[in-house]
């Protein structure tokens, strides 16, 4: 038996070692066990209360949409924003490509 407990990476030791080793295993697989139960539990009871604020969520957007969409309607039509403005006195950093994007009408 010390040989094939050599071969399973086992300690090699008289039986009661090896039983006292295999308890102690069970022991700490059953321990790892509780903590995953543990923690599966508790995203089950998050995902239950998850649910029903989504829902609730849902529901305000769809009786708040018609109302965006009226002042959507009612605002007056905004500008595009610039998206670039050039710095008060500053130089271009190719003078040439300035001069010629001035000239040049881009259609």
């Amino acid at each position: 038996m010390s040989g094939a407990s050599r071969h399973l990476g086992m300690p090699v030791g008289t039986e009661g070692e090896n039983d006292s080793f295999r308890e102690a295993e069970y022991a700490a697989i059953h321990s790892m066990l509780d903590q995953i139960n543990s923690c599966t539990d508790h995203v089950e009871e998050k995902n239950d209360h998850l649910h029903p604020s989504l829902q609730e969520l849902l529901e305000s957007n769809r009786l708040l949409r018609p109302e965006f969409q009226q002042q959507l309607m009612e605002a007056p039509a905004m500008p595009a924003p610039k998206l670039w403005k050039p710095l008060a006195g500053s130089q271009p950093c190719l003078p040439e490509l300035g001069s010629i994007l001035s000239t040049h009408h881009l259609a």
